[in-house]
């Protein structure tokens, strides 16, 4: 398969260099001037978790290609857009007269319909898809990793040749593919979950400080608490994730985060540790649409004081 990853992101290298590890050919769209800054490598120093929990440490530096246009008569058979969530439609918007017949696989998160969002893109072209990377890069320098598991929509009409495509390609680069039957709710609550941490990330400043704090992490369950209202206007079904996080004692929440799910030497700490993005976009969003449906949420409110 030919692919193009949509921009190199933390998220797209590292899809991108498993890929090509797996015989496919993939390649770079980035804007213009950055195949300069760029250059035509990046170093990788990354977990690979897909054989073992403990996953098998990569330090290589990969020689990539960049390309500042796509060709609207390109030969792709695969667009893979993961980009930020407020940069989706500056992706859209540069896509939707390139596409061609490629498969869109837009492998972010929304808080929007992602069917709606995505438009002008025909949707009988476009897959809904979920990584299970993380890290950071600076200085040409990509510090993260991968999971096993990614997330992919279950069948939708007028799709499923494109859906059962993505799922292979994922198979036959060795991922477990986890099928969602309602892939917008799931989004939202994945949504959900950001901004709740993001309350206790603009407080303290980085991921590194929220995972050393008992209380910040304890918070982010009573943050979620005042969301579950917001989703549930939205129409999303609250998953079993979010409820857990929402409304278990918030101090048993908080251990249970620091020291299982974020354990010191864990891999989703070390993604978490390494990203350097900036927060506060889910939180915004979360919060503008509460006051349209005028649903109380003081603890997110204060994080902008």
């Amino acid at each position: 398969m030919k692919i193009l990853f949509f921009g190199r992101g933390v998220v797209s290298t590292q899809y991108a260099w498993a890929f090509e590890k797996a015989g496919h050919t993939v390649e770079f769209y980035v804007r213009k001037g950055r195949k300069e800054t760029y250059g035509n490598s990046v170093h990788l120093e990354i977990w690979d978790a897909r054989k073992s929990l403990k996953g098998k440490f990569v330090n290589e530096n990969w020689k990539i290609t960049l390309n500042e246009e796509v060709n609207p008569n390109h030969d792709y058979d695969l667009i893979f857009v993961s980009v930020n969530t407020e940069q989706v439609s500056s992706a859209i918007d540069y896509l939707k007269n390139r596409v061609g017949n490629a498969t869109v696989l837009f492998f972010n998160n929304f808080w929007q319909d992602p069917k709606t969002e995505v438009v002008p893109i025909p949707l009988n072209q476009v897959v809904f898809g979920f990584p299970g990377a993380g890290g950071g890069i600076e200085n040409n320098k990509l510090r993260g990793g991968f999971l096993k598991t990614v997330f992919i929509e279950g069948s939708r009409h007028g799709v499923e040749t494109r859906i059962e495509e993505v799922r292979q390609l994922f198979w036959g680069a060795e991922f477990k593919v986890s099928t969602l039957k309602d892939m917008r709710s799931w989004l939202w609550n994945h949504f959900a979950i950001n901004a709740a941490m993001e309350v206790e990330l603009v407080k303290c400043g980085s991921f590194s400080n929220m995972m050393e704090s008992p209380q910040l992490l304890s918070n982010i369950g009573l943050n979620l608490r005042e969301i579950v209202p917001v989703l549930k206007a939205k129409g999303a079904k609250i998953d079993l994730i979010t409820n857990l996080f929402a409304y278990l004692p918030h101090k048993f929440l908080g251990f249970l985060l620091g020291k299982v799910v974020f354990s010191p030497k864990s891999l989703s700490r070390k993604f978490m540790v390494y990203n350097n993005s900036r927060p506060g976009y889910a939180l915004q969003e979360v919060f503008n649409t509460a006051q349209k449906f005028n649903v109380s949420t003081p603890r997110l409110k204060a994080a902008f004081k």
